[in-house]
Formats: C-alpha cells, sequence, structure tokens
C-alpha cells in the first residue's frame, strides 16, 4: 500500500516512466535527471510519484538532501533495466529488418575448414552485422551440400568430394592442403621413404567419412587395406596423434603438431606434393536469393580460407 491506496491487480507503467527512473539513478537527483530527459524537475517528480502509486512501493528516500533509491527501488531500477534493454534490442532488430538484412543467416561448414577461421568468421559477422542471429552448423563431405540443397541450411562451404546440382551455386573460395601424417612413435614414422603402398597397406589408415555413409568418394585417397572410419576430424587427429593408425589432415591442423614433433609428415610415393590440395567452395541454392547479411558472407569466406591456408599455389592447367 502506498498513500494509503491498494494497488491494483495490473499496473499501467509506461516506459517513460522507467526510464525516468534510470536516469534518477544514474544522475542522482530529479533536477539532473531532468536535464539529461530535456524536461522541467517537477514533471520528473510527477512521473516518479505516477509510477510508485502505480507500483505500491516508495522508489526514493526524499529526507536526505539529494534522492537515494529505498530497498525496493534497487530490485524496481535492476527490473526496469533490463526491460529498457529487452525494448531497446526489439527497437534496433526492427530498424535492422527494415534496411534488408536477414533475421538469421545460417553456414554449414566441412569438417576440414580451419576451426579458427570459423571463429574468425562468427566474430567479424557479430561485429558487422550484431542484429542479425548466426546459425553454424558442421558436417563432412557430401553432407555438407545435401544440407544446403535441402534448404537446412542458407550456405555451405565444402570440398570437391560434395556433390552439387543445378539447384545449387558455386563458387570456389579457396586451396586447402592435406597432409599425410602418422604418429612419432608409430612404426611408418621411422620407415625409409617414399613410402610405397605396399609398406601402407599393412597399417590401419584413419578416414574420415559421412554420417552413415561406410565407403564411396572418401575411398579416392584410401591406400591402407584395413581402414578405420570417423566422422569427426578432432577424433581423427586424436587417433594419429596417439599412434593408431595414419592418414590425411589439413594443414593447418597439423602443423603445430608436426612442429613440436607428436605428428610427422609422410612421403608417400603414390602422392604428388600436390595430391591433395582441396579446392573449397561455397554453395548456396540458386532459386533463393542472399540478402546482405549473407552475401557479405559470402564475400568474407576467400578471405578467411587464404588466411588459414598458408597460401599454397595452385598452377592454372589448360
Amino acid at each position: 500500500m502506498l498513500n494509503g491506496r491498494n494497488v491494483a491487480a495490473s499496473t499501467d507503467l509506461t516506459l517513460d516512466q522507467l526510464r525516468t527512473l534510470v536516469a534518477i539513478a544514474q544522475t542522482g537527483s530529479f533536477s539532473a535527471a531532468g536535464r539529461r530527459l530535456g524536461r522541467v524537475q517537477s514533471a520528473v517528480s510527477h512521473a516518479v510519484a505516477r509510477l510508485e502509486d502505480e507500483l505500491g512501493v516508495q522508489l526514493f528516500d526524499r529526507t536526505t538532501r539529494r534522492p537515494t533509491l529505498t530497498d525496493a527501488g534497487k530490485a524496481v531500477l535492476s527490473a526496469a533495466q533490463e526491460v529498457l534493454a529487452s525494448v531497446d534490442d526489439v527497437t534496433r532488430i526492427a530498424a535492422s529488418l527494415r534496411e534488408g538484412n536477414e533475421a538469421e543467416v545460417s553456414l554449414v561448414f566441412d569438417a576440414v575448414f580451419p576451426t579458427a577461421a570459423l571463429a574468425d568468421f562468427a566474430r567479424l559477422f557479430a561485429d558487422a552485422f550484431p542484429e542479425v542471429a548466426l546459425r553454424l552448423g558442421t558436417e563432412t563431405l557430401g553432407a555438407v551440400s545435401r544440407a544446403v540443397e535441402e534448404g537446412r541450411y542458407q550456405l555451405g562451404v565444402c570440398g570437391p568430394a560434395a556433390p552439387t546440382s543445378e539447384a545449387l551455386d558455386v563458387a570456389h573460395i579457396g586451396t586447402l592442403r592435406m597432409v599425410p601424417v602418422v604418429g612419432a612413435e608409430h612404426p611408418l614414422a621411422t620407415m625409409r621413404t617414399p613410402l610405397s603402398r605396399r609398406q601402407l597397406r599393412r597399417h590401419t589408415q584413419v578416414v574420415l567419412s559421412e554420417r552413415g555413409v561406410s565407403q564411396g568418394v572418401d575411398d579416392v585417397g584410401v591406400l591402407s587395406d584395413r581402414t578405420w572410419r570417423v566422422v569427426d576430424l578432432e577424433a581423427k587427429r586424436e587417433l594419429l596423434r596417439r599412434h593408431l593408425g595414419w592418414g590425411n589432415l589439413p594443414e593447418p591442423m597439423a602443423s603445430a603438431d608436426i612442429a613440436d614433433g607428436r605428428l610427422v609428415a609422410l612421403d608417400i610415393r603414390a602422392w604428388g606434393p600436390d595430391e591433395h590440395l582441396l579446392g573449397m567452395r561455397v554453395v548456396s541454392r540458386t532459386a533463393e536469393p542472399l540478402g546482405p547479411a549473407a552475401s557479405w558472407a559470402m564475400s568474407l569466406l576467400p578471405e578467411l580460407c587464404a588466411a588459414y591456408a598458408r597460401s599454397v599455389v595452385v598452377s592454372e592447367r589448360s
């Protein structure tokens, strides 16, 4: 009860009242709040009195020289700040939509795309489009392009193993080198090089595969008679680091382990130095034009791919 009146079951608060409360708390006085809000002090006092009347609690102790928040006032202030922040979010989102920006942009990345590059992409996107939601996913091989074609994502970053169709637009964004490696304590690490297929076939090859697919496009680079198949690139890396087999890893992922001696790069007779240069592509649905944020995302991907691909140069072939 305040001023002898029972508070109604439902109040009629306004955003103006909440902003007035916050202004007083931040400036320290009714007069300073009035100057910030462009109002006379009496209007500020009236707004606070109405708010106290609506809530049925006293927000300020007026017995001191400067208005001091009561315990109830502190609690209401915290809630008011949350409400105003939410209102500001709604306003910014609406402004972004009026400018033609999408409500959400979604991308799915092949697991070989460097994780650090993906994180940089998310950071730069958040800076450029703070009001646009971003949804990211990771798949392997053909699952990337299928996820885009089926409408689950707007953009897909994939390698050459991902199938495409007339329903997809395709744009090259860069090249990523895959390197064959093995754990430092694995028998292959100490064999004379270059290694023949005969030497390799007796040792387990760890192969990155698509979920639900036991063999297929990923068998192009299989040289061993024995394979372990995984659908997670980090799992593959860990198996290799524990000397449980050999296999290809993206150079950005393998370089640190090679430098510190945990992994050893293999020289394989059947493969040339540029055998596994993956042409990375971005795919989108032909029938659905991209909005400003998705178009910006597509334009950023080549730069990120180049930054993390160690500037591999691929000669053009006629």
